[in-house]
């Protein structure tokens, strides 16, 4: 489980003087702490590199959401583009984004595509946990359908007993703002309330038996298969295998109401439970 940002033990003394290059200063005294974390971006995956067509059809996107998308942070994907993308090319997108209220905060791809772009643009080169060639998500209501059959996700099956009972873990405690818990490999359950601001995510299946209003993200590594299921629905943002949808109004009929979420090949789709 991980509760907000992550926690590392304090390195020792000699340690902290290696990583910092200073023999004089001690672990108690240490200017910094260098701690490994998880943050989730929103990824932006662009089929061309005019920032015209590009501000128009993000400056729609974010009036949708403005408030999940103001400067939020993002990494920029090439691998649509028929061409490689020039220096200069990149650095008209990143103005462009940043014009439509985002933040370019470092670029998906192979290293050895985008090494050149990375050392120029001074952008860091980040790992996509998106399958390959998976367009990016458009902003807008999905259709309700029948709910398909539920099955154990695989990276759930992956953690089953010998017995074939699935190792869930169980998060009893109310997730508030600011906070996030993360079910790695496995399924999630969460039996209190997600408030506003606090973020869940699972590699497999989420569930959470009281009020969502934050954000919700099942499939974290790509798991298709993967679904959301609450109690109270009011979230800000649900995402299954890194297919969005975010609410800045609920729809009427799923506000406070036992909601599912599943994918149906590229669409995110949602309906009442019961």
């Amino acid at each position: 489980m991980n509760v907000g940002p992550s926690r590392g033990g304090q390195p020792d003394a000699s340690k902290a003087r290696g990583l910092v290059g200073a023999a004089t200063i001690e672990t108690d005294s240490s200017a910094v702490d260098i701690r490994y974390g998880q943050v989730g971006l929103v990824h932006v995956r662009i089929r061309t590199t005019d920032p015209g067509k590009l501000l128009d059809d993000l400056t729609g996107r974010v009036a949708a959401a403005p408030h999940f998308f103001r400067r939020t942070a993002v990494c920029l994907e090439l691998a649509a583009l028929e061409t490689p993308a020039t220096v200069p090319e990149v650095q008209a997108v990143v103005d462009a984004l940043r014009r439509a209220g985002m933040l370019a905060v470092g670029l998906a791809g192979d290293p050895d595509a985008v090494g050149g772009l990375s050392m120029a643009l001074n952008l860091p080169i980040l790992s996509s946990f998106r399958a390959p060639n998976r367009p990016v998500p458009v902003v807008q209501p999905a259709e309700a359908a029948a709910p398909a059959p539920v099955t154990a996700s695989p990276s759930a099956q992956a953690n089953a007993s010998p017995e074939g009972l699935v190792a869930a873990q169980i998060h009893q405690q109310p997730v508030r703002s600011g906070q996030r818990v993360y079910g790695r490999n496995r399924d999630l359950i969460v039996t209190a309330a997600v408030g506003a601001g606090a973020e869940v995510m699972a590699d497999g299946c989420l569930h959470v038996y009281g009020s969502l209003r934050g954000r919700a993200m099942a499939g974290a590594h790509g798991e298709t298969s993967a679904r959301i299921f609450c109690q109270e629905f009011y979230a800000e943002l649900i995402s299954i295998a890194g297919i969005f949808r975010v609410f800045e109004t609920i729809p009427s009929e799923l506000a406070g109401k036992p909601v599912q979420a599943w994918l149906a090949g590229e669409d995110l789709r949602l309906a009442r439970i019961g």
